[in-house]
């Protein structure tokens, strides 16, 4: 990627998008969306700026390379991650994800959950949810340690949230739920821990205040899960979590309809008027480490995310781009084109290549 536009080509670069490289199927699904947001797809360029995230990448420069990455999302202002290993020995590199979250500044992650195509929900879910959780704090990063032998050895940890992204996590919520008309449901468990989880039931109580043409539905945690389990209203929901909570949560929503690929992840940084400065676009899955070089894996996530990070760039052709990304992906499900994982006999490459086609198409349309 490094050095693809001449001088006299860059400036009809739209913008730079840090492309933030990974391991295993996350790498190559990457690659897939990057086919996606080619000149000759969407209609103008973008300087793709790549940091190598692999595993050994980020050994080789004791994660180095992650705080560069972080560094040229915050210059630059959007990134498009890939999937990455996080290894579990405690004196290893330990996550990026956390790394990167941290050091862009970001306070809420966005996960939406909607019904694909030809894929039936469990149960009565037909419309949209949204988790939007804290991007830093609570379990992740936590302080831990034992003590004692035997059975009487004890472990513990030390967890802490902050008001400010509690104050974010609520409000971003609140405003979400207003722009899909949706209800903000759920939240924490307040009623246990009134002092720790009670500081986001708080802020979600003063946003609901700021928000009163907001639907508003408070539940505690346990009560959403099965809640949602159960649900029939046609009404999209927005769940505010804390970060492990939501981190839970949106995986079981992903799968509430049909598949973990099937819906982006943005972790988002804001401004002091809570308006987006750092977008780190990315799927919520994992490296799927026994589909790599097959050529079955879904890219569905990954395109959405690329679809995602172009809705944030400042300019109509970067989110008409956007809207026909997003709308292709669908309408190649709808045409039943598909992998394996939603019922179909597509490999991944000939998915990607769907949705190139009907990009084209649609953005032809606008065109004209």
């Amino acid at each position: 990627m490094d050095g693809i536009f001449s001088s006299s080509q860059r400036e009809f670069i739209l913008a730079t998008l840090v492309v933030l490289e990974g391991d295993q199927t996350g790498q190559e699904l990457l690659l897939e969306a990057l086919r996606v947001l080619e000149p000759a797809v969407i209609g103008f360029a973008l300087d793709f700026e790549p940091y190598d995230l692999s595993l050994r990448n980020r050994r080789a420069t004791s994660n180095r390379v992650v705080l560069d990455a972080a560094a040229a999302m915050t210059r630059h202002g959007c990134g498009l991650k890939a999937a990455t290993i996080t290894p579990e020995a405690k004196d290893d590199v330990g996550s990026p994800n956390r790394i990167l979250r941290e050091a862009i500044g970001a306070s809420v992650i966005v996960r939406t959950g909607r019904k694909l195509p030809r894929v039936r929900p469990v149960g009565g879910i037909h419309a949209p949810i949204s988790v939007v959780r804290m991007a830093v704090g609570d379990a992740y990063g936590a302080k831990e340690w034992r003590s004692g032998d035997g059975n009487a050895e004890i472990a513990c940890r030390t967890e802490t949230i902050e008001r400010r992204i509690c104050s974010h996590v609520a409000e971003y919520a609140f405003v979400h739920a207003k722009r899909l008309g949706a209800t903000v449901f759920g939240g924490p468990k307040y009623t246990v821990s009134p002092i720790y989880e009670g500081m986001l039931k708080e802020e979600m109580d003063a946003a609901a205040a700021r928000h009163p043409d907001v639907d508003y539905d408070p539940q505690l945690i346990d009560a959403t899960y099965a809640l949602l389990l159960s649900a029939t209203s046609d009404k999209p929901l927005v769940i505010p979590a804390l970060n492990r909570d939501g981190d839970c949560l949106s995986d079981l929503v992903m799968q509430l309809f049909g598949s973990i690929a099937g819906a982006e992840s943005v972790v988002l940084a804001f401004d002091e008027a809570l308006k987006p400065s750092t977008v780190m676009a990315e799927a919520p899955h994992g490296t799927a480490p026994r589909l790599e070089g097959k050529n079955v894996a879904n890219p569905l996530a990954m395109i959405l995310a690329a679809a995602a990070a172009l809705s944030y760039i400042n300019d109509p052709r970067a989110r008409a781009a956007s809207e026909a990304v997003a709308g292709a992906a669908i309408a190649a499900l709808n045409d039943g084109i598909a992998t394996a994982d939603l019922g179909g006999t597509a490999t991944t490459s000939e998915f990607t290549d769907a949705v190139i086609a009907r990009t084209r198409t649609a953005l032809d349309t606008v065109s004209s």
